[in-house]
């Protein structure tokens, strides 16, 4: 006899439906799994051998064929314990199994019979429901995470036995309700704690409001890394899409649990400067997601800038245009999102102290040069804002100035100045003025007479490509919406193309 047990598979973020095929014939008994799986799928021969005996089950003595439809695609992971041992108990009428086609089942097992989590169950319960499953069985610790794909009924399962008590109709489970995320208050870092760097300290909330990539460079202690690590908290909040879409990519990494199923606030990835390109692009084994995509609907911080190594800096260059990666390996290929805001931190020099009032700096012209040609031409031509952090005087460290603006205070005009986007673009428009296309620059950033005349002046001047003149176009209309104005007027521009270049960079 023949079973077929519906389940589901992932490819990259991506899930998508499997049929699960047992069958029990005569001959001498085997247990044989087809259908392109790896290892982890294969050991589940074993899993599945013992599960079935310690849940007082018998296991077949016969020819057991299990194929994973569609054959031609890669299965890997343990999702299919669970459907495959269904599979064997159905075909051997150990357990009922009418009336269950519209049913999809997942999860790894212990040798006692018990569901362990496996990862990746949010895209494969999203797949689940655009493939119509409307009741899908996972482990216990899954079904947080798998209720975020509304429309789907979710049944946590404990083990082998609460299922089979289940389909027999003796004890039913009861399907999870819908997770949602507890209120939680401002917390982390706030700006108010930062003294002085007015000018950094608005360059952050341009950033912040537009979506823009943002370069800090200054002395070492100038408070460039303090400031970058205080962004999240002036960003605003996601939507549900974008938590989503988060959720995805740390579920297939396996970083979701039962207690925290959903990506909740905006991610803040800081990678060190030894990371690799596939550590940073992704790739690797199994073809796993980076730090890029890991940053996807929040920051990626780069500190130390110049220190990473050229291949893993030239790497971010699609990215930062196209908001995601693809990645091809001889294991295949796989597209991952990746539209994040990159926040780099850098000296301007090897020792640090290059333009410093003390006159520190003991590296020479051609070393500041060549320190600073680490970065090329291409990668800085994609940063919106180049920004100088000088060091602080005694007076501002000693606290004798005004105090600060709070975080709340900045993300209230970062909140109002995305508003006005939102509106303005509409639901199937940019995220952020920094998404903006051709269109749309075409239509929201036409520029006045005064306007022209600047821009004008400064691409000759400044000899901005024309990539570089969209990001000033980009900035300027985000200082715009700052100040809530409908129109771009020439002071917007101005500081807009303030940002091109940081002043305490050699020239």
């Amino acid at each position: 006899m023949v079973c077929n047990v519906r389940s589901l598979g992932l490819h990259g973020v991506l899930g998508y439906p499997v049929t699960v095929e047992c069958a029990l014939s005569s001959g001498l008994p085997a247990f044989d799994v087809v259908g392109l799986p790896d290892a982890a799928v294969k050991e589940a021969r074993e899993r599945v051998r013992s599960a079935v005996r310690a849940s007082g089950f018998d296991f077949p003595v016969s020819r057991i064929t299990v194929n994973l439809a569609p054959a031609d695609r890669k299965k890997g992971g343990t999702v299919y314990d669970l459907p495959i041992l269904l599979g064997i108990l159905a075909a051997g009428h150990q357990i009922p199994f009418q009336g269950m086609e519209d049913a999809a089942f997942l999860g790894e097992l212990s040798l006692s019979g018990s569901l362990r989590p496996v990862s990746g169950v949010l895209p494969m319960a999203l797949a689940a429901q655009r493939a119509g499953v409307r009741r899908l069985f996972v482990p216990a610790d899954n079904a947080p995470e798998a209720t975020l794909a509304e429309g789907v009924e979710v049944y946590p399962v404990e083990s082998v036995q609460a299922l089979a008590a289940h389909l027999r109709g003796e004890t039913a489970l009861t399907p999870a309700p819908v997770w949602t995320a507890p209120e939680e208050g401002a917390g982390g870092p706030d700006f108010a704690e930062v003294k002085g760097q007015e000018q950094a300290k608005r360059a952050l909330e341009v950033a912040a409001a537009g979506g823009h990539h943002i370069l800090l460079s200054g002395s070492p202690g100038s408070g460039k890394s303090m400031l970058s690590k205080r962004l999240p908290s002036i960003l605003p909040d996601m939507t549900r899409e974008e938590a989503l879409a988060c959720t995805e990519i740390y579920s297939v990494l396996g970083l979701t649990s039962r207690e925290h199923p959903m990506v909740t606030s905006r991610p803040f990835r800081a990678p060190h400067h030894t990371v690799s390109t596939a550590g940073m692009a992704g790739g690797g084994g199994g073809l796993r997601p980076g730090e890029i995509s890991m940053a996807h609907n929040g920051v990626l911080f780069l500190d130390e800038l110049p220190e990473f190594s050229a291949d893993v800096l030239e790497v971010l260059r699609q990215p930062l245009e196209d908001g995601q990666v693809q990645i091809t390996r001889v294991a295949g290929s796989v597209t991952y999102p990746s539209r994040f805001m990159l926040v780099c931190a850098m000296n301007p020099c090897k020792c640090g102290w290059y333009g410093h009032p003390s006159g520190r700096c003991t590296c020479s012209k051609e070393g500041v040069r060549r320190y600073q040609s680490r970065l090329s031409g291409p990668m800085m031509d994609r940063i919106d804002l180049c920004v100088d952090v000088p060091s602080l005087d005694f007076d501002e460290l000693s606290g004798r100035g005004a105090p600060g603006e709070s975080s709340a205070q900045i993300r209230a005009r970062v909140n109002a100045a995305r508003a006005i986007q939102t509106a303005r673009f509409g639901p199937d428009g940019p995220a952020c003025n920094a998404h903006m296309g051709p269109r749309e620059l075409k239509e929201y950033c036409q520029l006045d007479e005064a306007g022209e005349t600047l821009i004008r002046g400064a691409y000759q001047r400044m000899g901005l490509t024309a990539r570089g003149y969209d990001r000033v176009l980009r900035v300027a209309r985000t200082v715009a919406d700052l100040e809530a104005s409908e129109r771009i007027e020439a002071h917007h521009l101005a500081e807009a193309l303030q940002y091109r270049r940081a002043e305490g960079l050699a020239r």
